[in-house]
């Protein structure tokens, strides 16, 4: 049975879905597992991903629409109950040659101790926070 505790401490040691310690996660998933994003700017990404591998597609396609930018960090995690995770998460990427980082609440919800589904929901507007460029990107 899933706790608030247990969940907590899962999304806090939760790879980066970019990094290849992901797949280490994999079996943590259900095989059913839902990906919903909601992005208005970013509409070609707006749908539901199926399964792990769907997921792992959206990052995929995210790394390409960022050129190999996008990362993402983890501010808060909040259970709420026994079912549900919200993560205050702090994605950051250079865009149409901004670089930037934003907010993103993104709600999970575990069943029977697997990540059955998760809803995306980045800030959009007052949440977006431009970077400074590295020297390489500047160059």
């Amino acid at each position: 049975m899933n706790t608030p505790e247990t969940n907590v401490a899962f999304f806090a040691n939760l790879p980066a879905p970019t990094s290849p310690e992901i797949e280490q996660v994999r079996s943590s998933f259900a095989e059913d597992f839902k990906w919903h994003y909601f992005n208005e700017g970013l509409p070609e990404l707006n749908k539901t991903y199926h399964g792990f591998d769907g997921w792992m597609q959206f990052f995929k396609d995210l790394a390409e629409k960022t050129g190999g930018t996008f990362n993402v960090g983890m501010r808060n995690i909040h259970p709420i109950g026994d079912e549900l995770v919200v993560v205050h998460a702090l994605p950051n990427m250079t865009l149409d040659g901004m670089s930037l980082e934003t907010d993103a609440a993104v709600v999970w919800r575990v069943v029977d101790g697997k990540i059955a589904e998760a809803w995306d929901i980045p800030g959009l507007n007052s949440a977006i926070r431009p970077q400074a460029l590295s020297p390489a990107e500047s160059a």
